[in-house]
């Protein structure tokens, strides 16, 4: 087996595990991505399990290469301390240790938004953006990542935003649109309101739109009434792979 391979990048979802070799250089998959779907319940082990088999399904590429993990939540020092969108059990468990005891392997374990973020930042929609960047995920939730010149402010939770009264991504995250049936227009509305509060509380340069619902950007982004730009992620669903990729080989 090489020793010195491709980093792995892993994405945690609620509905799948994906994870994939990434070429740093060109801020791309290094190969065809594995998805295994989430084990429910999604505890740490049973999670950490799937980790382990997606590292064995690439451990030709990869080599003793370090690993970069995603998960939905506040992730402070490797430690898990937040789970919106995630089971219950994960909360205050060391998340790095349990995945490097399951794979062997050095580990950097990261809120998925942040390291969507990071990826902008190095390859994508915020490379070379000056001043404050604010890239949102919109998905199960809303995730966020907050990067001041070229800088990640982590685990920023601009998802969960009182708006009106309600947490923000129980209005506007990409499912309620599908849940609730809602045309562009109805989603749009909603996302107006988001935004306009995005800007109002952090005046921002530039603004990321990330998650799947990205690929459809024509359909909703240009009817937005911003004063700063607001653009699609450049790196789609591969974003969190080649952040978490990005962050293990600086971290090692």
């Amino acid at each position: 087996m090489a020793k010195h391979g491709k980093p792995l990048g892993i994405d945690i979802g609620g509905s799948g595990i994906k994870g994939a070799p990434v070429d740093l250089k060109a801020g791309e998959l290094a190969g065809k991505r594995l998805k295994i779907l989430t084990p429910r319940p999604a505890t740490p082990d049973a999670v950490a399990e799937v980790v382990d088999q997606i590292v064995d399904h690439f451990a030709d590429v990869t080599g003793d290469s370090p690993i970069g993990v995603t998960v939905p939540a506040v992730v402070i020092r490797g430690t898990v301390l937040s789970a919106a969108n995630i089971d219950p059990s994960w909360i205050n468990t060391d998340a790095e240790a349990l995945i490097k005891e399951h794979t062997g392997r050095a580990v950097t374990v990261l809120n998925d938004a942040d390291a969507a973020g990071l990826a902008e930042m190095y390859y994508g929609a915020a490379k070379g953006v000056k001043g404050l960047v604010i890239l949102t995920t919109l998905g199960t939730g809303i995730g966020s990542a907050i990067i001041h010149d070229g800088r990640l402010v982590p685990n920023s939770e601009l998802g969960h935003l009182e708006i009106d009264g309600y947490d923000a991504e129980d209005r506007a995250a990409s499912s309620i649109k599908d849940i609730e049936g809602l045309s562009w227009d109805e989603y749009v509305e909603r996302l107006q309101t988001y935004y306009d509060t995005i800007e109002k509380l952090f005046s921002p340069d530039l603004i990321i739109v990330g998650g799947g619902i990205s690929k459809d950007s024509d359909d909703f982004l240009p009817k937005l009434k911003l004063r700063c730009p607001i653009v699609p992620a450049q790196l789609r669903n591969q974003a969190g792979i080649i952040g978490a990729a990005h962050l293990a080989v600086d971290r090692a």
